[in-house]
């Protein structure tokens, strides 16, 4: 009973929100809670959960696998595939957030890019950033949650990580495969990599 309960609240939201315009193409695979707020021009593909306190704009994109909970997305924002978007996040207008990206307790800033395979939590980003593929936010300590700060136009190299409590400044550059501990300044290229060593001509060991 209380099944068949469930399946009519989905069946009665999916039409709400027909209705109003959202374009859906697998309306039986979206799944939405009933303080769901969705504005004009949105699209839904399949596979995708929308959790309790979810407020979504206009012209937003959302492609399948993703599950969203606690999120604020404003306008223009594309999100997916196979994104997680957690309680306390802030989409801004423009943002992107790829696949395999999750978000935690943070503000995505202005027209900023999290491609693919990110973790950004308790963190605030600014206007025009770009986060790489693989990059972390080392937030959590084992005691308590720390803050990443990352300024407008910081450019984040793939395979970073962010260990809070830290701050990338405006303009910075982090060079790919860094792990970075320490605050970086304004327009400067911050990066930590061990020394590339070449054997020649080696031979393996039979």
């Amino acid at each position: 009973m209380k099944q068949k309960k469930l399946i009519n609240v989905q069946l009665k939201l999916r039409n709400k929100f027909q209705k109003k315009g959202v374009k859906m193409i697998a309306p039986d695979t979206v799944f939405f809670s009933e303080n769901t707020k969705i504005g004009k021009n949105v699209t839904i593909e399949p596979y995708v959960v929308i959790a309790d306190d979810v407020s979504i704009g206009n012209n937003v994109r959302i492609l399948s696998f993703s599950h969203l909970e606690g999120v604020e997305i404003e306008n223009n924002v594309n999100i997916g595939p196979y994104a997680r978007l957690r309680p306390g996040t802030i989409l801004k207008s423009g943002s992107k957030v790829g696949n395999f990206v999750e978000v935690k307790k943070s503000i995505i800033g202005k027209d900023s890019k999290l491609n693919h395979l990110s973790y950004i939590g308790d963190s605030n980003v600014g206007k025009k950033v770009n986060i790489g593929a693989g990059t972390i936010t080392c937030n959590y300590d084992g005691i308590k949650k720390n803050k990443t700060i990352i300024e407008d136009e910081v450019f984040v190299g793939s395979n970073s990580s962010l260990v809070a409590p830290i701050k990338l400044e405006k303009k910075s550059i982090i060079g790919a495969g860094s792990v970075i501990t320490k605050k970086v300044t304004k327009n400067s290229l911050a990066l930590t990599r061990a020394e590339q060593i070449e054997v020649k001509n080696y031979k393996r060991k039979k």
